[in-house]
């Protein structure tokens, strides 16, 4: 029996169907072992940043099928993505295997850039050993993120809100939109005004019939633009004035043929940005659109910074394109990759089956619509296009700007016969002379003013990290996905708007670490994790190199004062308890005005002006502490507001260290489920609110932890033994126990049919 191990269990369903029983496909369904949440128990330091891995948490049974049909097997091919990450998943899969010492089979690595017959047919023919320098690039990223990420994050714990965190390449990201932030923030906008002319040109024959066409009338009216934005309103008014009672004359009438040319096929970068911008999709949900994509063999692989195409494959597109198309919209073209590490081995994404123009599945249709497209179109003839410009001035009044319009009429499509919504609509001018007099109809003005810039959407950042080499392919969605779950950025519609919080923290890291954050740095430190993937440079100086400075830096801010404080309040707010002046504070809820003379004085208010009230206190003793003795004494409970506005309860006053809450025994009871917990045996599971919604636990809380996202049935699993919850529409039950394949309402719908 021969093994192979991929990364998904919908890319082994796949490929076991092309190897038609020569080999026996697993998945190790992603990474099987990780670093341990403790920075201690997870890195020596001292010993050369030396990483000590656990098996992952729910992975143990995979591991263990992996081990007992390696066991049986006469060969074992590791066949996980073809990229640092996959590298990696490999050598942890390599290592496990070696460990098991019944393992006698030979063990290799074969990588697949796209999942098709022919192409996982041929890669088994060419085996190898893991790739250590990729391997280790990985691991000097993991391990360099996890040490800024603990230290940095302890930092900002206790200078700024515990929960919070920062990291090498989140927090630069979080820098670009706060820089963004400050700029919209500083502008002051200036007016200036745009003066617009209706006229009526002597007749020509046009082409009315055109969408978008700019002539009215049969095509005589066309409407011309002031070239010159001006700032001063006596000018505008001295242009109108003049221009209503002066006669008009066309200036010159150029016409002239220009060519757009394809663009290149897509990377990572590119894809995430084309399809935020036209399907509406964030980086995170279109690269797991291109993942189901991949898995099913109809893409190369999505991870890629390569603007290259296979020999093979620009044949296939070419030979396409002349079928299609004809013979005078085929154009080979080579593309330069801009990323200095792209590894040309690896290709643009493009299609598999480049005759296949549908493959099932709403979302996955437009997104590989999309690739199809730019894939087709890249490997066309330029577009020709006839650009007119049409530019008058008022006769006798040469000081005065000119007016004019510009329109467009495409001649031949070229690759926007493939990408027509890089098109746009033809503007068609009516035919003019140059000295030919303009019969003003109108002439009228519009105050406007000027706009500060525009803030980032998720692909518009993307772009701008790429431009500076901050991230790689694998990281882009990541880093979005961070900054928004850590709640330092809301998203608007496309736009990105920092919270308070981010841009606390973001003050705290610029202020206290901006070498660490910066642009460079961070580039730099990309450019040498590539030098470790292509051997050039050694693991443990890198980080050696960096470590050593930079945990010198956190240990000599740890007596800095807590970073809560934003700054003064306006002169006029004043506090409401004592008059004196106020400050701006950060508290779990935002920003608030806090009195200066805090903690002596407790008053504060709301931005908007109206009282801030703290937990009153309602005269009775905490059950838990309210006897303590000593220096704090014991706790008292208070009556608090709901993070959310839903309503106030009742805690410990000492809360975080004392968690008290005292519960309403009616809607506890209201509350119950009925199903006894089958952690501690005594408690009842009852539904409960938490930050992300509702969710279940045991009503012995917080003395007994126990807790699921659904609502519990009462029903034992009869795989694991855990209590199953209530499942989906169409999957009625499923089991709490993640680890379970009783989880997977699709495995479950498996197992049943």
């Amino acid at each position: 029996m021969k093994l192979l191990i991929v990364e998904s269990p919908s890319k082994a369903k796949t490929i076991e169907k092309y190897l038609e029983g020569a080999f026996t496909v697993r998945a190790s369904v992603g990474h099987i072992r990780d670093l341990p949440k403790s920075n201690k128990k997870a890195i020596d330091v001292e010993a050369g940043f030396v990483p000590f891995y656990e098996i992952s948490k729910g992975k143990e049974k995979i591991v263990h099928e992996l081990q007992s049909l390696a066991e049986k097997a006469t060969e074992v091919m590791l066949a996980t993505d073809p990229d640092r990450e996959g590298e990696a998943i490999a050598w942890h899969i390599e290592t496990l295997l070696k460990e098991d010492k019944k393992v006698k089979a030979p063990i290799e690595r074969v990588t697949f850039h796209e999942i098709t017959k022919d192409a996982v047919i041929e890669a088994l023919k060419h085996p190898r050993g893991i790739d250590q320098n990729l391997r280790k690039a990985q691991e000097a990223r993991r391990v360099l993120d996890r040490l800024v990420g603990y230290d940095l994050s302890g930092l900002i714990w206790k200078k700024v809100r515990y929960g919070l965190s920062a990291g090498r390449v989140q927090s630069p990201a979080l820098r670009i939109i706060m820089e963004r932030e400050r700029e919209i923030r500083a502008f002051v906008p200036e007016k200036f005004w745009k003066i617009f002319g209706l006229f009526e040109t002597p007749h020509h024959p046009t082409r009315p019939d055109l969408k978008g066409s700019q002539g009215l009338g049969g095509g005589s009216r066309v409407v011309l633009e002031c070239s010159e934005e001006p700032r001063d309103e006596k000018l505008v008014k001295k242009i109108l004035e003049i221009g209503k009672e002066a006669d008009w004359i066309i200036k010159d009438v150029k016409e002239s043929e220009q060519k757009r040319s394809p663009r290149a096929p897509f990377t990572t970068s590119t894809l995430q940005q084309t399809a935020s911008s036209r399907l509406g999709y964030s980086p995170s949900r279109t690269m797991q659109i291109a993942q189901k994509l991949y898995e099913a063999g109809h893409i190369t692989y999505m991870r890629t910074d390569s603007t290259n195409l296979s020999a093979v494959a620009q044949t296939q597109i070419v030979s396409f394109i002349k079928n299609k198309y004809g013979e005078e919209y085929a154009e080979p073209r080579i593309y330069k990759t801009k990323s200095k590490n792209a590894q040309e081995a690896h290709e643009a994404i493009r299609p598999t089956h480049i005759d296949n123009m549908i493959v099932g599945g709403e979302d996955q249709d437009r997104l590989y619509r999309l690739i199809w497209e730019r894939a087709i179109s890249s490997q066309m003839t330029d577009a020709k296009l006839l650009k007119t410009k049409i530019s008058a001035v008022i006769k006798d009044h040469e000081d005065l700007p000119d007016f004019s319009a510009n329109g467009s009429r495409l001649l031949f499509p070229g690759w926007l016969k493939v990408d027509s919504d890089a098109r746009g609509d033809d503007v068609e001018l009516p035919k003019c002379k140059n000295g030919e007099e303009l019969k003003l109809i109108d002439l009228s003005s519009e105050e406007k003013f000027t706009e500060p810039p525009s803030r980032y959407s998720e692909a518009g950042l993307v772009k701008e990290l790429e431009s500076r080499g901050i991230g790689r392919p694998s990281t882009y969605a990541s880093i979005m996905r961070t900054i928004e779950d850590r709640g330092y950025v809301k998203k608007e519609g496309k736009t990105l708007f920092p919270t308070d919080v981010g841009e606390v923290v973001s003050d705290f890291l610029e202020k206290h670490f901006m070498n660490y954050i910066s642009d460079s740095f961070t580039a730099e430190m990309e450019d040498e994790l590539d030098e470790i993937s292509r051997g050039e440079r050694e693991y443990g100086k890198t980080l050696k190199d960096f470590y050593g400075p930079f945990l010198k830096d956190v240990k000599s801010k740890e007596k800095l004062e807590k970073a809560t404080n934003l700054g003064d309040a306006p002169e006029n707010i004043k506090c409401p308890k004592c008059g004196s002046a106020m400050i701006v504070k950060l508290s779990r809820g935002g920003k608030f005005y806090s009195c200066s003379k805090y903690p002596d004085c407790d008053g504060a208010l709301m931005l908007d002006g109206t009282e801030l009230k703290g937990p009153t206190e309602t005269g009775e003793k905490c059950p838990e502490c309210g006897d303590k003795k000593g220096k704090s004494g014991g706790g008292k409970l208070v009556v608090r507001e709901r993070r959310d506005g839903t309503g106030t309860f009742i805690s410990c006053s000492r809360y975080p260290k004392c968690k008290f809450i005292k519960s309403d025994k009616a809607d506890e009871e209201k509350k119950k489920t009925g199903v006894l917990c089958p952690l501690c045996k005594t408690g009842d599971i009852s539904e409960r609110r938490g930050r992300f919604g509702i969710f279940y636990s045991c009503s012995n809380y917080p003395k007994c932890k126990f807790a699921i996202k659904a609502k519990p049935t009462g029903r034992i699993c009869d795989k694991c033994g855990s209590l199953m919850m209530e499942g989906t529409k169409t999957i009625p039950e499923r089991c709490s126990n993640k680890a379970c394949e009783m989880h997977n309402p699709h495995k479950i719908k498996k197992i049943e049919a």
